[in-house]
């Protein structure tokens, strides 16, 4: 009984080969080179804010104990 599904399978695959492609708006090539070119643009945005964490002085932050929600990173500092 596999048998008769796989060569049912592999009849059916082989007549799906012959159907007729959908057609395209464009050339296949230009779909690869506009999404190659929106990614370079995304890119780009991407490395604009690489400096964003060089504009200012590193400023060491202080353990309140009195805020709502404390930072629990200070590991024991500000008791």
């Amino acid at each position: 009984m596999l048998s008769q599904q796989i060569a049912t399978f592999v009849a059916a695959a082989g007549e799906a080969a012959h159907e007729e492609l959908a057609p395209l708006w464009a050339e296949p090539w230009v779909f690869g080179v506009v999404m190659f070119v929106i990614l370079l643009v995304l890119m780009f945005i991407t490395l604009s804010y690489s400096n964003l964490g060089l504009r200012h002085e590193i400023v060491e932050e202080h353990a309140d104990p009195h805020r709502q929600h404390p930072n629990k990173h200070d590991h024991g500092q500000g008791h």
